[in-house]
């Protein structure tokens, strides 16, 4: 119905923005009586996807379930009226060890009311850090749904999902300051800040994917720290002047061997802690926003309403609330 060529109902128009797209159906050369659904594969175009299906709403049964039916979904999760949602399972990619970590149902619905917000922090941890970019598009793409719900009373959904994708690999990227504009605009003399701060122009930072044993290798100038600290420092004056970062593939860049770089081992170790500091806890207006999809899926069980969906809205607000704790703390 949302599909269909000839619909011109705004809000099932709209709605389409929030499902995979459909591709018609299908049958089995093997059994040409069975259909499926032709949906589009959301994690194609991932490298490392990271994968969370959460079930939404304050009831998991629809309106015409049976008393046996309905014991049967309370029982699964009592907390669902009150926590407005449930993980039904997650697939981490880990960076450290280049493998998932794979949480099933039981998982889900071990998370109380104490333990959901950490529950649902795991989804979002690499093994190195938390990936606040991924959280934080994760929010705006649910504010989006929740408009869409607020907006409309035709339809009510029991037992439906929201899939959240993000990439999870590093895809052997560089982040380097491309455009000096900030010394020039300020008018101090080009890679001196005020203060005597130096903008270190190459080798700020560089990582790349290392295919043979799944570990990053890191190469860090001694002007880390300063760069950071410019970011900051450009953070804080962005009404006055901008910072111009570009993120690029080195896949075929031998940048990175440069003679000045300082290996992982003349770090004694404090790579990790550096990287943290660029890439998981960088200003968010600054960093790149990460590759992030929410899409709403699992319909067995939607019906045609006069009312708003409250049920469903109060599981996204719960949700939303959750993340952005994640997010906050």
């Amino acid at each position: 119905q949302v599909y269909d060529s000839d619909c011109c109902d705004s809000i099932l128009l709209e709605l389409r923005e929030y499902l995979p797209k459909y591709f018609g159906v299908w049958s089995p050369p093997t059994a040409p009586n069975d259909m499926y659904l032709k949906l589009e594969d959301v994690t194609c175009k991932f490298n490392k996807p990271c994968i969370m299906d959460v079930k939404i709403g304050q009831k998991s049964y629809d309106p015409y379930a049976s008393a046996e039916k309905i014991q049967q979904q309370v029982s699964k999760y009592p907390l669902m009226e009150e926590i407005g949602f449930l993980v039904l399972g997650m697939r981490v990619y880990h960076v450290s060890s280049d493998s998932y970590e794979t949480q099933n149902q039981h998982y889900g619905r071990s998370l109380t009311r104490e333990t959901v917000k950490d529950g649902i922090s795991k989804f979002f941890h690499n093994g190195y850090c938390l990936r606040k970019d991924a959280i934080a598009a994760s929010i705006q793409k649910i504010e989006k749904i929740l408009e869409w719900f607020e907006g409309q009373k035709q339809l009510n959904f029991y037992a439906s999902s929201l899939l959240f994708v993000y990439e999870g690999s590093c895809q052997a990227t560089t982040v380097r300051l491309s455009d000096v504009t900030l010394a020039e605009k300020r008018g101090v003399p080009k890679g001196l800040l005020s203060g005597g701060d130096i903008l270190e122009y190459n080798n700020n930072i560089h990582v790349i994917n290392s295919t043979e044993n799944g570990k990053i290798e890191a190469s860090v100038s001694k002007g880390l720290s300063k760069f950071y600290a410019l970011h900051k420092k450009a953070y804080s004056k962005r009404h006055h002047s901008q910072l111009s970062l570009k993120v690029e593939n080195l896949e075929q860049d031998n940048m990175w061997k440069s003679s000045t770089c300082i290996t992982q081992e003349h770090l004694n170790g404090n790579v990790i802690p550096q990287l943290e500091k660029v890439f998981c806890h960088m200003p968010a207006e600054i960093k790149e926003s990460a590759n992030v999809e929410v899409r709403m899926i699992d319909f067995a069980h939607v019906f045609p309403s006069n009312t708003k969906d409250e049920g469903y809205i109060y599981g996204l607000k719960n949700l939303i609330t959750v993340l952005q704790n994640i997010l906050d703390n």
